[in-house]
Order: C-alpha cells, then sequence, then structure tokens
C-alpha cells in the first residue's frame, strides 16, 4: 500500500486498498491522470477471486482527474457487474464531481458524498 497522506499533500498519486465490513476500499488521492492509467486500471479491477466483488472508490484525497481515469472507473465499473458485483464513489472533490458530471459517469456508477455513506448503503 501507498502512502496517501504524503502523495496527497504533494500531489502525487497514491493508490491504498483496505477492506470494511467486507467491501473493498481503494483510497485515490492526488492528480489521477495518464501517467498512473495502467497501474490505476490494475488497482480498480476486483481481485480474480473476488466472487461478487464490492468495491467503494474514495475519491476524497483526488484533487485532479483527466479522462484516464473517467475510463478506469467506467472500466471497474463494467468489471464489477460483469460478475455480479457493484462498484461505489464516494467523496469526490467539487473539481472531480464537475468532470463526473459533465460525462455523466454520476448517473452510470453511485456516487456519495463520503466514504461511510458509500458503506452505508
Amino acid at each position: 500500500m501507498t502512502d496517501t497522506h504524503d502523495a496527497a499533500r504533494s500531489g502525487r498519486p497514491a493508490i491504498g486498498h483496505s477492506t470494511v465490513d467486507g467491501i473493498r476500499v481503494v483510497t485515490l488521492s492526488g492528480e489521477i491522470d495518464h501517467t498512473v492509467r495502467d497501474r490505476l486500471g490494475q488497482a480498480l479491477l476486483p481481485p480474480a477471486d473476488a466472487g461478487r466483488p464490492r468495491t467503494v472508490i474514495d475519491l476524497s484525497g483526488v484533487t485532479f482527474m483527466d479522462s484516464s481515469g473517467i475510463n478506469a472507473l467506467i472500466n471497474a465499473h463494467h468489471a464489477a457487474e460483469d460478475t455480479d458485483g457493484w462498484l461505489r464513489l464516494a467523496g469526490p472533490r467539487e473539481p472531480v464531481l464537475r468532470i463526473m458530471r459533465m460525462v455523466g459517469i454520476d448517473l452510470l456508477i453511485p456516487c456519495y458524498p463520503d466514504l461511510r455513506q458509500a458503506l452505508d448503503k
């Protein structure tokens, strides 16, 4: 796992993983762009042995996201649906939320104001 706290302060992208009540939580921080496309894509895909994967992506530490990040979210959403699982987004900051709304990803993937709400639903 990457230290997301130090990375977020520097703007460098970081990806963290944890599990809360059987739900996989992927925590992203920093700037999400083409430089992390491959690493991000792999991190967001459900594990092969996940069965029906339940994943929440915590976006509260993301300061910028371009189309590479949007595409990774869409791919992760489709991968979860293909195995009868689900994907939720949590806590996007206003600049990221604005981009998500412009492309309509907030209509495709359930989006919650914070991690707690995404885990409770």
